[in-house]
């Protein structure tokens, strides 16, 4: 894994940890957060994806 792919991991991490703490406490901006840092996690791992492809 490269520095992208570890960025994106840890971002898709902390998005499913706050959107666990808003569903318990029923707190839709933090899902909301959560959410939205999942998807840039995974943006992130998509980057780190096609930078690996280049280096081939």
């Amino acid at each position: 894994m490269d520095k992208e792919h570890l960025k994106g991991a840890a971002k898709d991490a902390e998005g499913k940890v706050k959107e666990a703490a808003g569903k318990a406490t029923g707190n839709k901006e933090l899902q909301g957060e959560g959410k939205a840092d999942q998807v840039e996690g995974e943006a992130r791992k998509a980057a780190g994806d096609v930078k690996d492809a280049f280096k081939k």
